[in-house]
């Protein structure tokens, strides 16, 4: 927009006669005034009330007092704004603000981002009948702070000079009413919603009862039956508050079966309406409206600031999506913490399982280096060759440790102690835990280094032994030692993998839900065709078993995939980024030790990649887990209290008991 008017040009420019647009324009132009830094020729604004909070009085507010001091020392102009007043109300769909401001026009929440974004990147025009469109051209969000100090004596003369007939604005607010309540009526009784809403909330049927109390409610405003009203106000608030009960129900469903974003922006649309339906009702029914139409006014102006952003609307309605995935992990996460000397020895059996299935993995991805593929095609196969092995270790119940901080991050966030009255026990508790699952993931990572090297290493002993020639040459061994240095951008790109690592995590949460959501596992057990094709049994078996493993199958192709067709991906954009795991690397360092032979030992190249190795194990796991833990804080709205404490309690335990974070205790 241009640069405000000053006070001369804005009074001068007051005109009933001028189109609609220009009527708009204006009043758009006195909003850019009453926030605008006064200009050197204009008059002070009045101080002369001498309230000693006078000096911390907005701007705007003083430049609104001004204003109405102007005018009223004008007659004509007082005229000429009051005219533009009643043009304005004849003209704009005043309903269309109070019914449809802050909603989305499709129960959708894409369709609501896509508005959003077209709110934000396309310029309005006053030059519409639309006064929620209108309405985001005259007030900015940081005007609400002036709107919630304006004082009855200014808010009285504004309802003076902007009066209009009782019978239009309250035609307005009962056109919105009714738009709301057929909204709420719908949103209601659609399958989304009422599928998943409990039964015994609508047995008094509160979505049409609430419809049958809005219709009465206007036919006795209608006709001034006071007593009338009051009785059906009472009916209506009771109503709104039973379909408000109704629609949080849905959220015990969601948790129990699946989250959809979709169904969860349903939800919050129709008790935002409710919400709004209440407000117009006190606007409604009060003995001196001026002060419930403030507030209105301060919930539209707060409104349009929620309306500007999507960050808002994301982090509202994926929030329960997340802390799905965060409780689904942190019940997974469990199995991968130690708690004594038979589970730790059994992680250490584990870890070494997936070590030596991650050998395997190294050597078929030097074949596939070998073949010369393209880019795209090379990053693809390798990320097949990672998705298999992540697959064989899943199905063998064995592990690759570097996939334990996503699960483990949540149950330690569960964990935390929070609120008041946290003694010492509950923080030596809390404690116990970090401990557990940082052994639990030396364990994962030393078992399965422990496995990978020394397989690798003896495979290429034995190749050269049996054919004269290891597996992998000295060629391929030399650019290992290039890419694994510790001296290159190892550090960035383990960090990055840790990434990736995370990342599978949120997928598989989000699979599983998608899973539980559309109830797949109930189809696979019941539908007719696939019973008549596997089986009532294995029917049976198969939809246990996909219930039970669709999250790691999902974290594990999905993991597999990223690690492999991210760098071709990245690559083409012009990113040279690649990945590096801790246990991969490992084996790779492993298998070029075999083709260079004991010479290796001798060269600086080759202990900087064993320096690289334990730097790239703790970003793999710091990032991951960090990452994991924020996401289970933030989804579960964990505020963690007196941090010095937790804080200070870790460090006593590794000066008092260090070996507590390595190994189990007797």
């Amino acid at each position: 927009m241009s640069s405000p008017w000053d006070l001369t040009a804005l009074v001068n420019a007051a005109d009933a006669r001028v189109p609609q647009a220009d009527r708009h324009l204006w009043l758009v132009r006195l909003m850019e005034w009453l926030r605008h830094p006064p200009a050197r020729r204009e008059p002070a604004p009045d101080r002369d009330d001498g309230a000693p909070a006078e000096a911390r009085t907005p701007l705007p507010l003083l430049r609104l007092r001004l204003l109405l001091k102007v005018i009223d020392q004008h007659p004509e102009v007082r005229a000429q704004v009051q005219g533009m007043v009643a043009a304005f109300w004849r003209e704009v769909d005043a309903a269309a603000l109070f019914a449809d401001h802050g909603f989305g026009s499709r129960l959708s929440l894409r369709s609501d981002l896509v508005a959003r974004l077209r709110r934000r990147l396309l310029p309005g025009t006053p030059q519409t009948a639309d006064l929620a469109a209108l309405f985001e051209l005259l007030f900015d969000p940081a005007d609400l702070s002036w709107l919630q100090l304006l004082d009855a004596p200014t808010l009285a003369r504004v309802a003076e000079l902007l009066a209009t007939p009782d019978a239009t604005w309250r035609g307005h607010l009962l056109e919105a009413m009714t738009i709301l309540v057929s909204a709420v009526h719908a949103s209601g009784y659609t399958p989304a919603l009422r599928q998943r809403m409990d039964r015994s909330l609508l047995a008094t049927e509160p979505f049409r009862e609430l419809t049958q109390t809005s219709n009465a409610l206007r036919h006795a405003l209608t006709a001034g039956q006071r007593e009338q009203v009051l009785q059906q106000a009472l009916l209506l608030r009771a109503n709104l508050a039973a379909c408000r009960q109704a629609a949080a129900s849905v959220s015990g469903h969601l948790e129990t079966y699946g989250v959809s974003v979709d169904v969860v922006y349903e939800v919050d649309q129709l008790i935002t309406r409710a919400d709004r339906i209440e407000l117009l009702l006190d606007c409604l029914l009060a003995p001196e409206p001026q002060p419930e139409l403030l507030r209105l006014l301060q919930e539209l102006v707060r409104v349009s600031g929620r309306q500007r952003g999507i960050r808002h609307v994301l982090a509202r309605h994926y929030s329960l999506l997340a802390r799905q995935v965060a409780e689904r992990n942190a019940e997974t996460g469990t199995h991968y913490i130690t708690r004594d000397r038979a589970e730790y020895r059994e992680m250490l059996r584990r870890a070494a399982g997936g070590g030596a299935v991650i050998a395997g993995t190294v050597f078929v991805k030097f074949a596939v280096l070998a073949i010369g593929l393209s880019a795209f095609w090379s990053g693809f196969w390798a990320g097949v060759n990672y998705a298999v092995s992540f697959l064989i270790v899943m199905l063998l119940h064995w592990t690759v440790a570097t996939k334990q901080p996503a699960m483990t991050a949540p149950a330690l966030a569960a964990s935390l102690p929070r609120g008041e009255g946290n003694d010492q026990a509950t923080l030596e508790v809390f404690v116990d835990r970090v401990a557990q699952i940082i052994r639990s993931q030396v364990a994962g990572i030393v078992g399965n280094l422990a496995a990978v090297a020394p397989l690798v290493l003896l495979v290429q002993v034995l190749a050269r032994a049996l054919f004269g020639v290891p597996l992998v040459g000295q060629h391929e061994a030399e650019h290992t030692l290039e890419t694994l240095t510790l001296l290159g951008p190892t550090a960035l790109f383990a960090a990055f993998t840790g990434v990736l690592l995370f990342a599978s995590s949120l997928i598989a949460g989000w699979a599983e839900n998608w899973f539980v959501f559309h109830r797949l596992d109930s189809a696979i057990a019941w539908n007719p065709r696939i019973v008549a094709r596997l089986g009532a049994a294995r029917a049976q078996r198969w939809a246990q078993w996909w219930r039970l493993n669709v999250s790691g199958v999902a974290a594990n192709v999905s993991l597999g995939m990223m690690l492999g067709l991210t760098p071709s991906l990245l690559e083409f954009v012009g990113l040279p980024i690649e990945v590096r795991h801790v246990t991969l690397s490992t084996g790779q360092l492993a298998a070029a030790l075999g083709a260079l032979g004991t010479a290796a030992l001798q060269q600086g190249a080759f202990w900087w990649c064993v320096a690289a190795i334990p730097v790239t194990g703790v970003l793999n796991v710091g990032v991951s887990f960090w990452l994991a833990f924020k996401v289970a804080l933030r989804s579960r709205a964990i505020q963690v209290q007196e941090r010095s404490r937790i804080h200070a309690a870790i460090r006593r335990r590794l000066v008092k008991r260090p070996l507590d974070f390595l190994l189990p205790p007797r």
